[in-house]
């Protein structure tokens, strides 16, 4: 049986309006097929090994992560420039490595950045995910004035489950979306840990006065919210809030909308269940958590995550969210009205590669990297 049909007889009785199961099954309305063949993934760069963030520099160029531990240079016409210097030491192995990348508001005037990555430990080994700040020199070929500026504690032995997504808020304070790195989800409800956790600095590393947790017994002031499970996407709403998803167990896809001292709920509640099967947790609410803003059953596998603000596909594609699909390789386009997904389309369906990253470029257009040991950075075009 195809995959969206079992996801329609899993819903089967359960009163969901039909908009609902076809944005939680992957389907879409009418026009699906001509929306999708309205655009085309036209190369721009290859040869990326596992790319995972890209950022764009104000003179055109691009700056790409690559998770074995290299930050690259692409020239505008695609040339891959040699690594540049300076990271720090990364823990790259499994979901680990170095991970997500912005660009400071100012990157113009002070040429900062933030990027986060698998920290390795010290004395008694494990890691975890870390957030950096540095300065990237003028010819753009070395990191300077590198400093770390959060760490997630604790250090577990465990390559799974980093998260790792950054987004800096118009007031300048950064947002990192953190992973329960597996193994340890039960530490996701407790605020005595970063595990599963949105947190909330400012770009020097320091407390922001107005944290929701700062001087609560027992609690990492740090936390802006908790119940996560591993973040692959986030990003700044046009209505002025932060946007995360993240990818349920088997089945159960979230995306949220991570409000200050509030409880999103793995594992107590999710709409997936444990890998071969078996529930998970209470159900799918519980008093005191918070419900996702749309879900998907079955995973598609999430990552990378950003609203178009452009008119460059046409004014009705401005205000959508598109989400990569790892699983199925390929882009999520989901329209909202009232802050609620009415429908969903499902674009490059023939691309057959893992997409990891999806950014709106400052030409208006979207751009995307795809995960493999030859990776590409695509850019979205009508056809």
């Amino acid at each position: 049986m195809k995959i969206w049909r079992k996801c329609i007889v899993a819903l089967i009785g359960k009163a969901l309006p039909a908009i609902q199961i076809i944005a939680i099954c992957g389907l879409a309305g009418p026009g699906l097929a001509a929306q999708a063949s309205r655009v085309v993934a036209e190369p721009v760069a290859g040869g990326l090994q596992h790319p995972w963030a890209v950022a764009f520099l104000p003179d055109g160029r691009f700056l790409v992560t690559e998770r074995p531990g290299r930050l690259r240079v692409v020239a505008a016409d695609g040339r891959v420039q040699p690594p540049v210097r300076g990271l720090p030491a990364v823990a790259a192995g499994g979901q680990g490595g170095l991970l997500d990348l912005v660009l400071d508001a100012g990157f113009t005037h002070n040429r900062r950045l933030y990027f986060c990555f698998s920290e390795p430990a010290g004395e008694g080994g494990g890691n975890s995910t870390a957030l950096a700040r540095a300065t990237l020199s003028p010819d753009a070929s070395a990191l300077q004035d590198v400093k770390v500026i959060f760490s997630q504690q604790p250090k577990v032995a465990s390559n799974l489950h980093f998260g790792c997504r950054i987004v800096q808020a118009p007031d300048g304070h950064l947002f990192l979306a953190l992973g329960e790195r597996y193994h340890r989800k039960d530490d996701a409800q407790k605020l005595d840990n970063h595990h599963g956790k949105v947190v909330r600095i400012q770009p020097d590393g320091g407390m922001p006065a107005d944290n929701p947790l700062r001087g609560r017994p027992g609690a990492l002031p740090e936390i802006w919210s908790w119940g996560h499970r591993n973040p692959q996407g986030a990003t700044w709403g046009p209505d002025g809030r932060l946007w995360v998803h993240e990818h349920g167990p088997q089945g159960g896809d979230e995306i949220n909308r991570p409000e200050p001292g509030r409880n999103y709920g793995w594992p107590a509640v999710t709409h997936g269940e444990n890998y071969g099967g078996g529930k998970i947790g209470e159900g799918t609410a519980k008093p005191g958590m918070e419900p996702p803003l749309h879900y998907w059953v079955p995973s598609i596998a999430p990552s990378g995550m950003a609203f178009l603000t452009s008119e460059r596909y046409g004014p009705d594609w401005r205000d959508s969210l598109f989400v990569g699909s790892l699983k199925f390789g390929r882009l999520h386009r989901l329209e909202l009205q009232d802050g609620k997904v009415v429908r969903e389309e499902r674009l490059l369906e023939d691309l057959g590669e893992r997409i990891r990253d999806v950014r709106q470029g400052p030409d208006g257009w979207l751009y995307l990297l795809t995960d493999s040991p030859d990776g590409r950075l695509l850019r979205l075009r009508p056809r």
